[in-house]
């Protein structure tokens, strides 16, 4: 893996006409995990795309790119549908990125990866026969498996029970430590554990909102954690 870097986002964005954001100024640091909160509609999804270099849809005036030049090929994107292919098998989704490139995966490395997230034995399953859970957590190993130092995470967690989220969170912080990861939540207890730096979006601004202490991932039961939590609903509820 190359060094991962920074990014920056500075401009306005429109779909069909209808603002988006504006005037918005964004800074990711290298290295670390931001979690970028928001009402729905407010445009967060929306970043991540023109991150990803997948917003053909969107116009967008302004300046986007990492901190150490282009950004192409050095992008995982995880979005909020699994987009897997009902055709392939679990394993083949996972290793779909590498196929794209015409190279083979590694079935070692697939293997591997499968059992971190708990499905090691749904390898030669059908996405058809998956729950919306086990879907979502193939996305998520497909994600993993790209190895790359941007990885940009849509809501990766949402189909999960509480349990098998808090598991998906830790393994994901293993996993992409070091790695500069944006993370779109809705969930203030997610942001709150994940994140290095939090970020509240409105179609105007950016807020900047103080994390707990401590590496990630935070324990769920920490009492800064909680008090984070907490707050960041309260703010949140603000905007309704």
């Amino acid at each position: 893996m190359t060094q991962p870097p920074g990014l920056f986002l500075r401009g306005s964005a429109w779909y069909d006409g209808t603002p988006l954001f504006s005037g918005l100024d964004l800074s990711i640091p290298a290295g670390q995990w931001t979690c970028l909160l928001g009402s729905s509609g407010v445009g967060k999804s929306t970043v991540l795309n023109l991150f990803a270099d997948l917003a053909q849809a969107i116009t967008f005036k302004g300046d986007l790119g990492a901190t150490d030049g282009p950004l192409a090929g050095r992008v995982a994107l995880m979005a909020q549908d699994d987009l897997l292919m009902p055709w392939l098998t679990v394993a083949g989704n996972v290793g779909l990125g590498a196929k794209l490139r015409g190279d083979r995966a590694d079935p070692a490395r697939v293997s591997d990866v499968l059992a971190r997230v708990g499905l090691g034995d749904r390898a030669m399953a059908k996405p058809s026969q998956l729950s919306g859970g086990q879907r979502q957590r193939v996305a998520l190993a497909r994600t993993l498996m790209e190895d790359r130092p941007v990885v940009l995470l849509d809501e990766p967690f949402s189909a999960l029970d509480a349990r098998t989220r808090a598991r998906m969170q830790e393994l994901a912080a293993e996993l992409l430590q070091d790695r500069t990861v944006l993370l779109v939540t809705h969930d203030p207890a997610e942001a709150a554990r994940l994140g290095h730096q939090i970020l509240l979006m409105s179609p105007d601004a950016m807020q900047e909102f103080q994390p707990p202490p401590g590496p990630v991932p935070r324990a769920v039961d920490a009492p800064e954690v909680l008090q984070t939590q907490a707050r960041l609903l309260t703010r949140l509820r603000e905007d309704d």
